[in-house]
């Protein structure tokens, strides 16, 4: 009798992903029983002789994973939207395929990227604080007691103005913003795709910048969203920040170490802008509460949390194992990494 193809999966999974898992009763199922972070020694030593493995953000796929699963591997199936947890090198050379899933958190994400927008200028992470803190009754009312600058009029910016940038965008028009110009690896040139028809039909100023100093000077609002690669590591640095508007905003939705943790401290700290919202941060989830963005009182700082929404995090998971039961037919995936 044949032996099952081996899958590892390294989490419990959301119950619509599991059955759809379980259904496969050809397959052998080696699965991680918590939601707590799969332990690296049960991964290398379950994924021998593994056809294929649904991984986590959280789980490194290195050569060392690769060759303690052996030449039986087809596909890597990531839970995430961003791959850089993942060589891909090392999946090319052996003509492993890599599925992942860009396009079910993009409302999601998008969502909370207005969410920190609307923190970061409103001083909100400081107003909480200090009414936790029990300091409001010592708050007497005053004209331009904990104010802002406001979104309508604003100039965004985008570093990187894919799916999620352009859904973002069409969440921030009925704001009454003024523009929005975008930065992509092909400075000063219209981005390729269209996304949602808002550059075909758009009633403001949508262009893209000739060059990073643009981009930093003329915006109220910068975004990042763009990969992180060895070029955009520490893309957003002190220069950048010299360039930035006093009054102006950064978000980071993409990747902790786009941005120069330390540059940003001290752009918050010497005013050389006015406040940031960050859903990720350099070598995260290790931010101790001594942590110098900590003790910003504008910056708002939350742990991770793009895609958390119930539908998001389902549509992942299902889209995941689709993705993994794919790569082991030889099939299309949903959505597949080109290496």
């Amino acid at each position: 009798m044949a032996q099952k193809p081996k899958v590892v999966v390294t989490r419990a999974l959301p119950q619509t992903a599991q059955r759809l898992l379980d259904a496969e009763s050809g397959l052998e199922i080696v699965q991680w029983p918590s939601e707590q972070p799969c332990e690296r020694p049960w991964l290398l030593e379950h994924s021998k002789d593994a056809a294929g493995i649904l991984l986590m953000l959280t789980d490194t796929c290195d050569e060392k994973l690769l060759q303690a699963a052996g030449g039986n591997l087809k596909v890597i199936a990531s839970f995430s939207v961003g791959t850089d947890h993942v060589e891909r090198d090392a999946l090319k050379k052996r003509n492993i395929r890599l599925g992942y899933t860009p396009t079910c958190l993009t409302d999601a994400v998008a969502d909370l990227t207005v969410m920190l927008i609307l923190m970061a200028q409103r001083v909100g992470g400081e107003a909480m604080r200090k009414v936790l803190a029990g300091e409001w009754p010592q708050m007497p009312w005053s004209p331009l007691l904990m104010t802002g600058p406001q979104i309508r009029s604003a100039t965004v910016g985008f570093l990187g103005f894919g799916r999620i940038a352009q859904a973002t965008l069409k969440r921030l028009l009925p704001f009454g913003i003024s523009g929005a110009i975008y930065l992509t690896s092909k400075p000063g040139q219209p981005v390729r795709d269209d996304h949602f028809g808002l550059i075909k039909e758009a009633y403001i100023p949508i262009e893209p910048a000739k060059d990073w100093k643009q981009l930093a000077s003329e915006s109220d609002v910068v975004i990042v969203g763009c990969a992180l690669t060895p070029s955009t590591k520490h893309f957003v640095n002190s220069e950048f920040f010299a360039h930035m508007r006093k009054l102006s905003v950064l978000i980071n939705i993409a990747r902790g170490p786009i941005v120069d943790t330390d540059a940003l401290v001290k752009a918050l700290e010497e005013g050389q802008i006015f406040g940031a919202g960050l859903d990720v941060v350099e070598n995260e989830p290790n931010i101790a509460i001594h942590h110098p963005l900590l003790k910003q009182p504008r910056c708002v700082l939350v742990p991770h949390i793009g895609s958390a929404t119930i539908e998001t995090r389902e549509q992942m998971a299902t889209e995941s194992v689709r993705n993994l039961l794919a790569g082991l037919k030889g099939e299309a995936m949903v959505n597949e990494v080109e290496l």
